[in-house]
């Protein structure tokens, strides 16, 4: 795939490997999202208890692994927006653990910014899309999505010990090792989905100009709202439209969101445009 995905800026060929690209990716989707649930599953975290599950696992990345943070002795990484966030995460079912989290952040007042607006506003040069241009009722931003490492790689040979973060195929099955590339996109659709069930349809984050690329390859399109700034590393302002993304995702992953969805509201998951009953949902905002 990296030797594919090489030639999709080329003017001549560009346009027929990005198709080959999505192709592909749509038919492996399809295959995973067959075996997803079987060994990860999304959740809302809508107790106290599955919070504090949350805010340990962005310690361990934002904090040990990644150090974008400073540590510190309860173990746990919060902020002043954890308090208007819908939080979801995803656990690996056979060993308990979390392999990811992210969070929905909202306003509960008229003049109450979001943390694009607040940190990164010079980082949106957009004219006509900007979060002040929509209801604030309306608007939502995807944020501190975290995959700790024993996640976010494959191991391609024997395993060379915890503290190289590789996944130990010893432990994990051959199916697992193929489901556990999805765990962002998953965590990306469990927003989108969040933030569609609710009618915060506008979604804002700041992401690597390469991952929102990536992703444009399997449906999930985010529009790029200014340059890259520095923001733990090159980061650009992104847009997506939650309704939209229903539109552009490719077939493959319209049935790994079908999945998250039933996953994340049960019976609620085919009632997609009920106003939002947020206590009914299990959400504790």
């Amino acid at each position: 795939m990296k030797k594919i995905s090489s030639f999709a800026d080329n003017p001549v060929i560009g346009g027929v490997v990005k198709k080959a690209i999505s192709s592909l990716a749509s038919k492996d989707a399809k295959n995973i999202s067959e075996h997803f649930s079987h060994y990860l599953q999304p959740t809302i975290a809508n107790s106290h208890a599955l919070r504090e599950e949350v805010y340990r696992l962005r310690h361990q990345v934002y904090c040990e692994e990644l150090q974008f943070e400073q540590t510190n002795s309860v173990h746990q990484e919060k902020d002043d927006f954890d308090e208007h966030a819908i939080h979801c995460f995803v656990r690996h079912l056979s060993s308990k653990q979390l392999a990811g989290t992210v969070r929905l952040i909202y306003s509960r007042q008229p003049d109450e910014l979001l943390p694009i607006e607040k940190y990164c506003a010079h980082a949106i040069t957009d004219k006509h899309i900007f979060p002040g241009r929509f209801a604030r009722e309306e608007i939502c931003e995807i944020s501190r999505l975290a995959v700790p490492a024993a996640f976010r790689k494959r191991a391609v040979d024997n395993f060379a010990g915890a503290a190289t973060g590789a996944i130990d195929h010893t432990t994990f099955s051959a199916t697992e090792l193929r489901c556990f590339p999805y765990i962002a996109i998953c965590l990306y659709m469990s927003a989108a989905a969040m933030s569609y069930k609710t009618k915060r349809y506008y979604g804002f984050v700041m992401m690597e100009p390469r991952l929102a690329k990536s992703l444009s390859y399997v449906g999930i399109k985010f529009h790029q709202l200014g340059d890259a700034v520095e923001y733990h590393g090159l980061r650009a302002a992104y847009f997506i439209d939650s309704r939209e993304l229903r539109k552009t995702l490719s077939g493959g992953y319209q049935s790994l969101l079908k999945s998250v969805e039933h996953e994340l509201f049960g019976e609620l998951s085919e009632e997609m445009l009920l106003e939002p009953n947020e206590r009914l949902l299990g959400w504790s905002l």
